[in-house]
């Protein structure tokens, strides 16, 4: 996990820390003063007990007057009855105003996170952001409640006292007084130590959560490798140390609390014993010794509660601290003439509403700009991510991409190139650090986020569900615009999410948390229903279909098509199947678009890009090449479906499945009808890079699925050349199977382990 919290500076303000509060405390400040005038009231009706009782003791007692008795305890109970109504008034008029300020604090907290970019996100555990929402807010709420308040009220009460113990006897006050540099000193010592070991216990609390979230939402794993001992030996570990910690806070606030309360006290017993030293000479009244005497009691609590109220308070500046240091954290930027909050829970920059104007209009209605200047375009773009090495050679770099209107782009390339990164560009998840990205010839920099999200739809390879109805995570995709049942059903018919009508409640259904109630590919059907539902003008998608079964995947395949009819569309691809959704095809390697072209262009023509399609070694090939032609299955044996023995079934007889299912009516490579100005799966209709005016070795139209038993280019008929490149039939035939002709099949050269990717491929997926 990422250590994300800081300790606090060494030069750290507790009041500079709190008064950050007072934007959000501004609006209720009416209520709050209110509160605290009445509470000052109450606790000054207090310090009249004392003069009541000295009235009490130097007149009706000492005159043996019972109804003047009567009258003082009468006095005494009304006051006593006033100041408990004057802190239940107090209590009323804080409630309300100071929960909406902690409600304001965690909405405000709430929109400044989801504004904040992934790069933040990925460094951040969530149990530290959990519990700045949580518990940090609730001691900020305290102490505006509380310790803020009586902060003020026994402050001002032990004022006003001392100036009454001033008034009755100056020799005695000046006793009393004697404690108060001690105590300051010890104050100032104990808030030093205690703001340290509450900021490392807030910290241990947060890390607590992330490892409590973290099981929960991680149980199938634990339980699936019997790891519930190690989880709860890690859980038992912070635990230890948050309990060490909080023992330690009790350390110090056991020590502040037993000085205050002992020191005062001693204060107190020297009083008593030089006012009764004065009494016996006959220097002061026994009523004005008790009424000295019981206004120093009623200042015990002013001044023993400075001890827990100043712990309160460190600890609320300590959640100020961590609360702002989320808040202080820069978020996404937003063009030059987007709007900023002006303060806490205002609407965010770039939030247009529906119906307001924007820069791109949404929806597919406006006519296209010309192909020269619409579209997706990638010009020279650049990134590297904010925690990479600054000598490291960045991720993406010098990217040119142009996706034409309505053209499907399929992005291909080995693990880690980039590919989702790039596509994470598109709607801003990451900034480019160089370069520009263009959506119909405008600059997406200078987009409003809340525009270019209406226009930019994503699935994510990664489904990720919310704990809400499936109805709602699907029109989650519709954006400010909405959508309704129509919508829905069409969007589920388009990921094949037929699923959802036999739910319990239908579209109604709870999914539950993140989804895991479906499995892996009913998750990524709703998400891709999720990207379609508001009919985007561009479509981004991240290999939207890994989890799906082949026969599902044809079925979504040739639905998807319908809907990338009408939009532009990415699509990151790792099988033959999702790249045959495609208009073109663009190799990303080493952080550059290497190659675009169709996908029999690129099989034929790019070494890599047969690589990757085929999923066979690049060392297969070599050896080949060395020690002489396989002797194994063909390179058709890489779909499955084509065997290589010249005595074996024909596969690809017309009518029957063939190795390069140019018959078969999958989503992926579906015949030439499904859309006939596009590409299909198979070579049937054009000429390949292996054809002279000759046929081909991949048609669908020839007797059997084998190379070894059908005229191919590599006959004796004829050199190669640059149209008419030979040896398909040698990469992908054994040795020891004659040709058509009879002849002994020729030597593998360089060009012919090129073509045998390409045949290998075609036996997959052309």
């Amino acid at each position: 996990m990422t250590d994300t919290h800081t300790s606090p500076a060494p030069d750290r303000s507790a009041v500079r820390s709190l008064l950050r509060l007072w934007p959000y405390v501004r609006p209720v400040r009416a209520r709050w003063g209110g509160a605290a005038v009445v509470a000052v009231v109450a606790s000054c009706l207090s310090l009249v007990f004392p003069l009541v009782l000295k009235w009490m003791v130097d007149g009706p007692i000492a005159d043996g007057d019972p109804g003047g008795v009567w009258l003082g305890a009468g006095m005494l109970l009304g006051l006593g009855i006033v100041e408990a109504l004057l802190f239940g008034f107090r209590r009323w008029l804080v409630a309300r105003p100071l929960a909406s300020v902690e409600a304001q604090l965690r909405a405000g907290l709430y929109r400044h996170v989801q504004r904040l970019p992934v790069a933040f996100h990925d460094k951040w555990a969530s149990g530290q952001l959990l519990s700045r929402g949580t518990t940090d807010l609730m001691l900020i709420r305290m102490f505006l409640a509380f310790p803020l308040t009586f902060l003020v009220v026994n402050g001002t009460t032990i004022l006003v006292g001392f100036v009454l113990l001033l008034l009755q006897d100056w020799s005695l006050a000046l006793v009393l007084m004697v404690p108060v540099v001690p105590l300051m000193v010890l104050c100032a010592v104990f808030e030093g130590k205690y703001a340290l070991v509450s900021r490392k216990a807030q910290d241990q609390v947060g890390d607590l959560t992330t490892v409590v979230e973290e099981s929960v939402l991680g149980i199938r794993i634990i339980k699936g490798f019997g790891r519930h001992r190690a989880q709860a030996a890690a859980f038992r570990e912070l635990s230890q140390r948050l309990r060490g910690t909080e023992l330690a806070k009790a350390r110090l606030l056991a020590g502040i609390l037993g000085s205050i309360t002992v020191v005062p006290e001693l204060a107190i017993g020297a009083a008593l014993v030089l006012g009764t030293i004065q009494v016996a000479d006959g220097g002061l009244s026994a009523g004005t010794l008790v009424a000295f005497l019981s206004t120093a009691l009623a200042l015990r609590w002013p001044v023993e509660s400075i001890g827990f109220l100043l712990a309160m308070s460190q600890e609320a500046a300590t959640a100020a601290d961590r609360f702002f240091e989320v808040m202080d954290v820069a978020r996404e930027a937003e063009p030059k003439d987007g709007t900023e909050p002006a303060g806490p829970g205002e609407a965010g920059p770039g939030e247009a509403g529906p119906g307001e104007a924007g820069p791109c209009p949404a929806g597919p209605g406006p006519a296209r700009p010309d192909e020269g200047s619409g579209g997706l375009r990638f010009e020279g773009v650049e990134f590297r991510y904010p925690d990479a090495p600054a000598d490291s050679a960045p991720l993406l770099d010098g990217v040119d991409l142009h996706i034409r209107p309505g053209e499907t782009l399929a992005l291909v390339g080995a693990t880690g190139s980039g590919k989702t990164t790039l596509t994470a560009l598109v709607p801003r998840l990451h900034e480019a650090t160089g370069g520009r990205i263009t959506l119909d010839g405008q600059d997406i920099a200078e987009m409003p986020r809340a525009r270019l999200r209406e226009l930019v739809s994503v699935a994510f390879e990664e489904p990720t569900l919310f704990s809400a109805t499936v109805g709602e995570n699907v029109l989650m995709g519709a954006g400010a615009l909405g959508a309704g049942d129509e919508e829905l059903r069409r969007a589920l018919d388009v990921a094949q999410a037929d699923f959802v009508h036999r739910l319990p409640e239908g579209s109604d259904t709870e999914v539950g948390e993140q989804g895991l109630s479906l499995s892996g590919g009913q998750r990524q059907r709703l998400a891709l229903a999720r990207a379609v539902v508001g009919k985007p003008r561009f479509l981004v998608l991240d290999d939207p279909l890994s989890a799906l079964d082949v026969h599902t995947e044809a079925l979504v395949e040739a639905a998807l098509r319908r809907v990338l009819d009408d939009t532009t569309a990415l699509v990151v691809a790792h099988r033959p199947s999702t790249v045959m959704l495609a208009d073109r095809v663009a190799l990303l390697s080493a952080g550059r678009v290497t190659a675009v072209g169709t996908h029999h262009e690129l099989l034929r023509d790019n070494a890599e890009y047969a690589w990757l399609m085929s999923g066979a070694g690049a060392g297969a090939d070599a050896e080949a090449d060395s020690d002489g032609p396989a002797d194994g299955p063909t390179g058709t044996e890489a779909g499955g479906l084509a065997n290589a023995e010249a005595d074996g079934p024909a596969y690809a007889g017309a009518g029957g499945p063939t190795g390069t299912e140019a018959d078969r009516p999958t989503g992926g490579v579906g015949p030439a009808d499904a859309d006939p100005d596009r590409p299909t799966g198979t070579e049937a209709d054009r000429p390949t890079g292996a054809e002279a005016g000759g046929p081909t070795g991949t048609e669908a139209d020839r007797p059997t699925g084998t190379e070894a038993d059908r005229p191919t280019g590599a006959e004796a008929d004829g050199p190669a050349d640059a149209a008419d490149p030979t040896g398909v039939a040698a990469a992908t035939t054994p040795s020891d199977v004659p040709t058509t002709s009879g002849a002994p099949t020729p030597p593998t050269t360089p060009r012919a382990q090129s073509a045998s990717a390409t045949t290998r491929h075609e036996g997959v997926g052309a």
